[in-house]
């Protein structure tokens, strides 16, 4: 029954931010604030175990977004291999993904898994999607090349 009541609450809560979220301004990548992953360093994630803030001085552009590094060394990094630090869905919400749209998500709502990184909404819809990370990464990855262009 919690699981269930879980389950709900965060379909909801995707639900009304969808319905807030403006489709027409989103692109393949999400930004807010004029960054992507709300001005995170991508690489952190990978190096430091979790995420660093970026440096407005410190900054990569790749398809079309703009990045922040907390060190000049992980701009290097995320330079010459953009792909193995880029959060999946373009940085929207990997459940929301799952379900077919996009949604915004919070930096620290993140998972590594498989290598990869992926970010959720917040916590709650984190938990949710973590109890079938599999699943929904599979329905995401099956949804991306039609949700990417919404």
């Amino acid at each position: 029954m919690m699981n269930s009541n879980w389950t709900v609450a965060a379909a909801a809560a995707c639900l009304s931010l969808i319905l807030s979220f403006t489709p027409s301004a989103a692109g393949e990548i999400f930004e807010r604030e004029g960054a992507a992953i709300s001005g995170y360093d991508p690489v952190s994630y990978f190096t430091s175990g979790g995420p660093a803030k970026g440096s407005p001085a410190i900054e990569a552009a790749y398809k079309g977004a703009t990045f922040r590094f907390a060190t000049a060394e992980n701009r290097t990094r995320f330079i010459a291999d953009p792909e193995k630090y880029l959060p999946q869905y373009g940085g929207y919400c990997a459940y929301g993904t799952a379900r077919g749209y996009k949604a915004p998500t919070d930096p620290h709502a993140f998972t590594i898994a498989g290598g990869k990184l992926y970010l959720n909404y917040d916590a709650a819809v984190q938990d949710t999607w973590r109890q079938d990370k599999d699943g929904y990464i599979s329905k995401a990855d099956a949804n991306w090349p039609a949700v990417k262009d919404q």
